[in-house]
């Protein structure tokens, strides 16, 4: 499988799918992050929806925290330094 970076586009879709649809990890997915998109996901159903809601908070946080930053600082971050949380 093929390793996708983030880029400029992708950042307007990952922050409103992490603000609308945090608790599902649906932006780790669009960013290419699997892991911690899955994490997110099991997090939510293994806990009949509980966990969802801490999910939920961190989504949206990112959500913020995507749709604020730069173009550059986003792709620096995400596509560069591969963070994945936070």
């Amino acid at each position: 499988m093929q390793d996708r970076k983030p880029d400029q586009n992708q950042k307007i879709a990952a922050g409103i799918c992490a603000i609308l649809l945090g608790s599902l990890g649906i932006h780790k997915f669009i960013l290419g992050y699997t892991t911690e998109g899955v994490i997110m996901l099991l997090v939510t159903i293994l806990t009949c929806g509980i966990g969802g809601i801490v999910m939920s908070v961190i989504g949206i946080a990112e959500g913020i925290i995507y749709l604020t930053k730069t173009d550059e600082e986003f792709v620096n971050t995400y596509a560069v330094n591969k963070k994945g949380w936070f």
